[in-house]
């Protein structure tokens, strides 16, 4: 594959909360684990008619009020997990805008992994949660079907992707794969929630016990993800990249290692199909390890023995 490069920028230092497990420090922490030379581009800023394309205007408005009436250096907690700053409306404009560039360059043959904050996919139509506002890879896949048939979300993150979820369950032109720890927050995606009407079929979840490893997460993607992937064909695969799957990371309770992700990237690269990477979470002292394998077999795809 061409060479990757990263979406970041000093925008998404803006939004922050001292003690808060979702810092600017999170996300300096990640950018440390890419290589030298790795090429960085900065983010762009979405417009209220692509948010629009998955959130209501009155949520829209009210995240958009709520960080206005905010002075400056405040933080203020919209829910017990997820807070704003006078700068977060702006800066999750510059979260979901980066998708939306990450997918026009997949579709001209450019591979773009986004280092951006707050994450997203716990972010429904009208609702924030979990550290959340808009849901990034949401907005990004609503903007690719503009130009696109059919497009597949891979979500790897520990967590359940809720709000990725609910936003596309009526839908037969996303495929949405989550792979996740069971029982643990937002409770969410449990095997019997396939989707509705006629996207019934296309939401994929494989809720796995805690201390799964690398084997389980291999099992999944080969026998279920993959298969459904190519009967679908997409015309993009959109990863919600959340590396609290590793162990030891403190939000989560599975035992990955930082290579493995780079396993599950490239069998997820194998079929050939354009792929375009948003970070979600990842919390642990092995993140930056992690980031490294995802890039590294992204430019060097392993050889997968199936």
């Amino acid at each position: 594959m061409s060479p990757v490069t990263i979406v970041s920028g000093d925008i998404f230092r803006l939004h922050d909360c001292r003690g808060h497990p979702e810092t600017q420090e999170r996300l300096l922490r990640a950018h440390s684990g890419v290589p030298p030379g790795t090429p960085v581009v900065a983010p762009e800023i979405a417009s209220r008619e692509d948010l629009l394309r998955v959130h209501t205007s009155g949520y829209v408005d009210m995240i958009q009020n709520a960080a206005a009436s905010l002075p400056e250096h405040q933080c203020r907690y919209l829910d017990p997990d997820t807070y704003i700053t006078c700068h977060s409306f702006e800066v999750a404009l510059y979260a979901a805008g980066t998708g939306i560039q990450c997918v026009r360059a997949a579709g001209d043959g450019t591979t773009l992994f986004a280092l951006i904050r707050p994450p997203g996919h716990h972010a429904g139509a009208s609702s924030h949660l979990g550290f959340c506002i808009f849901n990034t890879a949401a907005v990004a896949a609503a903007y690719a079907l503009l130009h696109l048939d059919r497009v597949a979300i891979v979500d790897w993150d520990v967590h359940h992707g809720n709000g990725t979820q609910e936003i596309f369950y009526f839908s037969d032109n996303v495929l949405y794969c989550s792979v996740h720890q069971e029982y643990l927050f937002p409770g969410t995606g449990r095997r019997e929630e396939r989707g509705a009407g006629q996207g019934e079929g296309f939401t994929l979840n494989a809720p796995l016990p805690a201390g799964s490893s690398l084997a389980d997460y291999r099992k999944v993607v080969i026998d279920e993800f993959l298969p459904a992937i190519l009967q679908f064909d997409p015309g993009i695969i959109i990863i919600s990249a959340g590396q609290d799957c590793l162990s030891d990371d403190p939000l989560g309770g599975m035992s990955l290692c930082p290579g493995d992700l780079g396993t599950l990237t490239s069998l997820l690269a194998a079929p050939g199909i354009p792929l375009t990477l948003l970070l979600e979470g990842g919390y642990g002292p092995s993140h930056p390890a992690a980031i490294a394998a995802i890039i590294h077999a992204l430019e060097e795809p392993e050889e997968i023995v199936r």
